[in-house]
């Protein structure tokens, strides 16, 4: 079966010579990258000692995932001080020194901004649970009185993503019931109140905090949340949605709220009064991709996640799909797409591939009593996806680990769980624990593989990391890292992430897929049988069957055209 080749789009790389456009952006999870000091959790200075190996693997940039002050109820996503580093990680002058040393080595940084919500612990919650009904320091918050006869039931219908409800209880200062406060994450993260104007100078003050230390950019966790619809309303189809949305509905009333777009053009001010190409890319889980196109017009986000290409799974029609809806809506707008595979929140694709996951955000993970991956054929097709994704034009994303080809840890026991899905679901949902293991870098050096000298570690790693040692594979011909090397020095030195796109028709059916970037061809074997080469130059194959003729199945090739 012929895909519709003649309906594909096509791409021609746009003016703007901006990193952000095509960039490639390597994903440090902190408690997780390396540990300097030996107490089981990474750290400021362990990135700041691993910086140079970043730089060798070829990537433009890092964005390090939450390091601010937290009770850490969700690794940091729970900010109790948006300009202070969380002792656990170290200090504002340790930030400085890894920036400075990230600078040095050519490399660009974006931090995590969470606005949607802070921890409980945060002075304005504080503040806020400590003042009466109606005040200023509630409106920081979203604070109702409940439903039914004495203020017993929540305010509204929502859920938590987290699970359960999404709203909890107050004891007032006098001992009373009292009202109810608003959390679509866990109940430790209350909500900001958006249309608060204290609320949107204070982080615009926290933007300019960061902007002046040196950073590149920030990467905004959430936006599509941040603003909710007025009056809190019940959600119509609430039994269907859930704590999520249904695709393609255009406002769901704690989704993709309109008033947000004023917001993000302010920050967007704000970021071009700096010098040099600051930028911003928000995870907007928006869907369809003509609506997150909204997002980044030229005044408001540099881009998006395209979470459309992270769910696509690996199967020809749907990535055919993906790529010509994410080239049309973000052409349209003048951004670049981008294109992710893996991060702190889905199941690593070298697990997701092999094994029957569906979308990889509607898993949490995999537990030691669900089916296990097929470790092999998750990571040849894992190989076989990044090649597959780094030739494309855009900007590309990558998770700390998946260079080394690292698998989800699948049999995490569950006194070592802390995502707290796993807590408010009753063990229901594994969450995500199993991607955020430290990562292995010398085999042998303590029970963590040299995360630290002690072998201590917040989550243990399972026994199989140690083949996986970034020791144990750097120079190491056809291994996974020196395959992420190869392809991010190629795709710089040809421009592809600068470069056009076009289906190739004789590879685009329901066997393989094909496009061209410049004078470069980009073919998957997604079939049972080899597929015969086409005449130019092989630069790169993500497996090598000894067949110098033909592309194996589950194999990506890279083949330049004649000059």
């Amino acid at each position: 079966m012929a895909l519709d080749v003649a309906n594909g789009v096509s791409h021609h790389s746009r003016a703007g010579a901006e990193w952000w456009r095509s960039g490639t952006i390597y994903q440090i999870y902190p408690r997780s990258f390396a540990d300097a000091n030996g107490d089981g959790m990474g750290d400021l200075a362990g990135i700041t000692s691993r910086l140079e190996s970043l730089s060798t693997l070829g990537i433009d940039a890092v964005w390090l995932s939450p390091f601010y002050k937290s009770p850490q109820k969700d690794a940091g996503y729970d900010v109790s001080d948006y300009c202070d580093v969380d002792p656990l990680f170290g200090t504002l002058e340790d930030f400085d020194r890894m920036l400075n040393r990230a600078h040095e080595l050519g490399l660009k940084v974006l931090i995590d901004l969470v606005p949607n919500h802070s921890s409980d612990q945060h002075k304005w919650f504080q503040a806020a649970i400590n003042s009466a009904p109606g005040s200023r320091e509630r409106e920081f918050y979203h604070f109702k009185d409940g439903r039914g006869e004495n203020g017993e039931l929540p305010p509204n219908n929502w859920l938590s993503l987290f699970g359960g409800a999404a709203w909890t209880r107050i004891t007032e200062k006098d001992g009373t019931p009292g009202q109810w406060y608003l959390h679509l994450f866990d109940s430790s993260q209350p909500d900001l109140n958006w249309s608060n104007e204290e609320v949107q100078k204070a982080f615009e003050d926290i933007l300019r905090f960061w902007l002046d230390r040196g950073v590149d950019g920030f990467r905004v966790d959430q936006p599509h949340a941040m603003a909710k619809a007025a009056g809190l309303p019940d959600h119509p189809d609430v039994a269907r949605a859930g704590a999520g949305f249904i695709e393609g509905e255009a406002s769901p009333p704690m989704w993709f709220q309109e008033e947000v777009h004023p917001i993000f053009r302010r920050w967007r001010k704000i970021l071009d009064s700096y010098p040099g190409d600051r930028a911003m890319c928000g995870e907007a889980y928006v869907l369809p991709l003509s609506f997150m196109a909204l997002w980044v017009r030229p005044d408001e986000f540099h881009q998006t996640f395209n979470f459309r290409f992270l769910n696509a799974g690996w199967q020809p029609k749907a990535l055919f799909d993906t790529i010509n809806e994410s080239f049309e809506a973000f052409d349209g707008v003048g951004a670049p797409s981008t294109w992710v595979l893996s991060n702190h929140d889905v199941l690593r694709h070298a697990s997701r591939f092999g094994g029957d996951y569906g979308k990889a955000t509607d898993s949490d993970g995999v537990g030691p009593n669900a089916p296990q991956p097929n470790r092999e054929l998750g990571l040849t097709k894992a190989r076989a996806a990044t090649m597959f994704m780094l030739g494309l034009p855009g900007a590309s994303y990558l998770y700390q680990g998946e260079e080394l080809g690292l698998p989800e840890h699948t049999t995490l026991a569950p006194e070592f769980r802390q995502d707290p899905t796993f807590a408010r679901t009753g063990g229901k949902r594994v969450g995500r624990d199993g991607c955020r293991v430290p990562l292995p870098w010398q085999a042998g050096v303590g029970e963590a593989n040299g995360f630290n000298t002690n072998g201590k570690s917040w989550l243990p790693q399972p026994g199989i990391y140690r083949e996986y040692s970034r020791d144990q594979q750097d120079g190491v011909a056809g291994s996974t890292l020196e395959l992420y090397k190869r392809a991010l020095r190629t795709r710089r030195e040809l421009k592809l992430g600068e470069g056009s796109f076009a289906w190739l028709p004789q590879f685009t059916n329901d066997r393989a897929l094909g496009y061209r970037n410049g004078d470069i061809l980009v073919i998957h074997n997604f079939g049972t049988d080899a597929l015969a080469l086409p005449a130019g130059k092989v630069i790169l194959r993500s497996v090598f069957s000894g067949d110098e003729s033909h592309i194996a199945p589950n194999e990506t090739v890279w083949v330049q055209l004649a000059h």
